[in-house]
């Protein structure tokens, strides 16, 4: 199994992003009210994201729908970026689809699922949060292809910067990469 292997600590987590998208602060003149648009149709896709700060990687994919079947997916795209002298220990908040008896864990990664209602334990919580300032929030998508590649074009930007991803989603409390064994 992991013996002899690096342990690396990733973060996952998933976040809708769609046509009912959030609105955030904005930059405007002192006493002045500045307007955003709202879109009120309902097409969203939803981003599974994981990220080891530790190595400044990270794995995404974008789906239509958040569910076991989905989740199973972004394993398999976990697994393909954790190399082969690594094992990866995948921190997970406790949804539904995280605790499925239909859930298939590769070999090379181990769930942890932390406590309900503490985010804060979660550092990819932080990169919805700047997605949405950044690139997501204050937008009009045509439609649910102009979501998908939203999502798509934000993955990219933030992790293609290894600063960004240790500056957004390092933990203090997250150990140093060790081998086992």
């Amino acid at each position: 199994m992991a013996k002899g292997k690096r342990v690396d600590v990733w973060f996952g987590d998933e976040a809708r992003v769609g046509q009912q998208n959030t609105l955030t602060r904005q930059w405007a003149p002192q006493g002045s009210r500045p307007t955003a648009l709202k879109d009120l149709r309902f097409s969203s896709a939803y981003i599974f994201g994981a990220v080891c700060p530790a190595q400044n990687k990270g794995a995404a994919i974008i789906m239509s729908s958040c569910d076991t079947e989905a989740m199973n997916f972004h394993l398999q795209e976990i697994s393909f970026h954790v190399p082969e002298d690594a094992h990866a220990v995948l921190l997970m908040d406790g949804a539904a689809w995280h605790k499925s008896k239909g859930l298939i864990f590769p070999h090379n990664i181990t769930p942890i699922i932390i406590p309900a209602y503490s985010p804060e334990l979660n550092p990819a919580e932080c990169i919805w949060h700047y997605m949405r300032s950044h690139w997501l929030s204050t937008r009009i998508f045509q439609d649910l292809n102009a979501v998908i590649e939203a999502c798509v074009d934000s993955w990219l930007r933030f992790i293609k910067d290894p600063k960004l991803i240790g500056s957004v989603c390092r933990a203090e409390w997250a150990p140093a990469p060790t081998r086992i064994g």
